[in-house]
């Protein structure tokens, strides 16, 4: 499974695009768990001090935020998009 990453996140990954050993059937939340053991540098930026995802991260399968599904716990099927945006603001 592939994630798309933006903005700084990428730049912490070393790119826009991160493979993860995650398959149809696990959850969102596997497949981050996975990013982030294989960029532990994302970790304090996607999480607060209580390893709870921040607010303001948005995580996004098949271009909808997950959290309008069942949160990290959404299913992951064949073919999913999944990406990670941190906060976006704009003037």
């Amino acid at each position: 499974m592939q994630w798309k990453l933006f903005a700084d996140l990428a730049e912490v990954a070393g790119g826009k695009h991160a493979e993860v050993d995650a398959e149809p059937g696990d959850t969102v939340g596997t497949a981050l768990d996975e990013l982030v053991a294989d960029h532990p540098g994302l970790a304090d930026r996607i999480y607060d001090d209580g390893g709870e995802l921040r607010d303001h991260i948005n995580v996004l399968r098949n271009g909808t935020n997950v959290y309008s599904q069942q949160g990290l716990e959404t299913e992951l099927e064949d073919g999913d998009e999944l990406a990670l945006f941190p906060p976006v603001s704009g003037g």
